[in-house]
């Protein structure tokens, strides 16, 4: 179930002033997160504040092209765009799949 037909079901069911309320509430979270995540450092690998980054940043809907280029306990792959993936990849010792911005996970090491 996406949030989108959570609120089809729950928003008749409530009075139009709340509806609008929780609406406006939720927008100003996301618009929050997004700007939170835009200037907060992410925190080291083994920081307390890893789990709350996380949730910021999930919050913000940074995922896929959205994420952010530096994350807790990985370094960011910045190539020119003309430059191969693949060779850069390789060069640091990273299976080249796993460095696409749409593998959804931090890259891994070469197999």
């Amino acid at each position: 179930m996406d949030w989108t037909s959570l609120f089809q079901t729950i928003l008749p069911y409530l009075p139009a002033q709340y509806a609008g309320d929780l609406v406006s509430i939720l927008t100003f979270l996301i618009a929050a997160a997004a700007l939170a995540t835009r200037f907060w450092k992410p925190p080291a690998a083994g920081s307390k504040l890893v789990l709350l980054y996380k949730a910021v940043s999930a919050l913000a809907q940074c995922k896929g092209w959205n994420t952010n280029a530096y994350q807790p306990g990985t370094k960011a792959l910045m190539i020119p765009a003309e430059a191969s993936r693949t060779i850069a990849a390789a060069k640091l010792g990273l299976d080249p799949a796993s460095t696409h911005p749409k593998a959804g996970a931090p890259p891994k090491p070469a197999a």
